[in-house]
C-alpha cells in the first residue's frame, strides 16, 4: 500500500509543478501551445513505444476487447440520457465522453504494477490502447461536435496522428520487426516526455479552475456513471462470461480510474469548456483516492 501511495503522489507531483508554473509565469505560459505539442507530436511516441516495446500475444487482446465492449455499450445507452439531461451541446459532449474515459495510462499502468506486479503490464498497455482508440475516435468526434459541424468533426478525428501511430506500431509488432536499441531509447524518451507534459497541462488548467467553474450537475452525473454504473455493469457482465479472475480484476481497476487528463487536452483543443473539464478531472481524482481504498478489497 505504501508503494501504491508513493506512485500516486509521484504522479501528482508533476500536476503540482504545472499549477505552480502557470501561477508563476501567468500569461507568458501558453497552454494551447503545449497541447498542440502533446497531441500532435509527443503522444504518438507514447503509443508507438508502448505497442512495440514487447511482443503481443493473442491472449492479451481479450482484455481490451471486453473494455471496448463495456464502454461502447454504455456510450450507446448514454446518448438519449445525455440529450434529456443537457440541452447545451458542450455539456452533453463532456457527459458522454468524460464519464467513460479513465486515466488508464498515467495512473492505470503504475497502479497495475503496484497491485498485480509486472504481469499486468501487457494487459494494462492493451487496455490503454483500447481507451486511446475510443477517445481519439468517438471522443474526439463528440468533443469536436460541441463546437464544429459533423463533417469537420470527422476530419478532426482523421487528423489525430496517434491513430496512425498505433496502426504503424501494430504492423511492426505483427511482422516481428525488432526496433534497434538506439531508436527504442529515443521512442522511450518521447513517451515519457508525453506523460510529463500531459500531467503538467492538467496542473496548468487546474490552477485556473475556480469554484464557479464546477458544474455540480455534470459532476454528479459523470461521477455516478464513472464510479458506480460503469464498473457495476462491467462486473456483472464479466462474471457472466467467466473471464479469468486476474484479467477481470485488471479490467475493473482500469474502469474505476479517475477521469483521464486527455479529456482536458481535447476539451481545450476543440474549445469545449476546458476549465469545467479540468474541474471534473480534479474532483474525480480526489474522490478516487477514498473510493479505491474502500472498494478494492471487495472486488480484488
Amino acid at each position: 500500500m505504501e508503494s501504491l501511495l508513493l506512485s500516486i503522489l509521484g504522479i501528482y507531483l508533476f500536476v503540482a509543478l504545472g499549477a505552480f508554473a502557470k501561477w508563476r509565469f501567468k500569461e507568458d505560459l501558453h497552454e494551447r501551445s503545449l497541447i498542440l505539442v502533446s497531441v500532435y507530436i509527443l503522444q504518438p511516441f507514447l503509443t508507438f513505444w508502448g505497442l512495440t516495446s514487447r511482443p503481443l500475444s493473442s491472449d492479451v487482446f481479450e482484455a481490451p476487447l471486453w473494455y471496448l465492449v463495456v464502454v461502447s455499450l454504455f456510450f450507446v445507452v448514454m446518448i438519449p440520457i445525455g440529450r434529456a439531461l443537457f440541452a447545451d451541446r458542450k455539456k452533453r459532449a463532456i457527459f458522454l465522453v468524460a464519464s467513460l474515459v479513465g486515466n488508464t495510462a498515467n495512473l492505470g499502468i503504475p497502479l497495475g504494477i503496484a497491485i498485480f506486479g509486472e504481469a499486468s503490464v501487457p494487459y494494462t498497455t492493451m487496455i490503454n490502447l483500447a481507451n486511446v482508440f475510443f477517445v481519439n475516435t468517438i471522443g474526439v468526434y463528440i468533443y469536436s461536435s460541441g463546437t464544429f459541424s459533423p463533417k469537420e468533426s470527422v476530419i478532426n478525428v482523421l487528423k489525430m496522428p496517434i491513430l496512425w501511430s498505433a496502426l504503424a506500431a501494430l504492423l511492426v509488432n505483427a511482422v516481428g520487426w525488432k526496433i534497434p536499441g538506439a531508436i527504442e531509447e529515443n521512442l522511450k524518451l518521447g513517451a515519457y516526455a508525453s506523460i510529463v507534459v500531459q500531467l503538467l497541462l492538467f496542473g496548468i488548467y487546474l490552477s485556473q479552475v475556480r469554484v464557479a467553474h464546477i458544474d455540480w450537475k455534470l459532476a454528479k452525473t459523470v461521477g455516478t456513471v464513472k464510479f458506480f454504473l460503469l464498473p457495476g455493469a462491467a462486473w456483472l457482465l464479466l462474471k457472466m462470461v467467466h473471464l479469468d479472475p486476474f484479467v477481470t480484476s485488471v479490467l475493473l481497476m482500469e474502469l474505476i480510474t479517475p477521469l483521464a487528463i486527455a479529456n482536458v487536452n481535447f476539451a481545450a483543443l476543440f474549445h469545449c469548456r476546458p476549465k469545467e473539464v479540468a474541474a471534473l478531472v480534479f474532483l474525480s481524482s480526489i474522490f478516487f483516492l477514498l473510493y479505491f481504498a474502500l472498494l478494492w478489497p471487495l472486488i480484488s
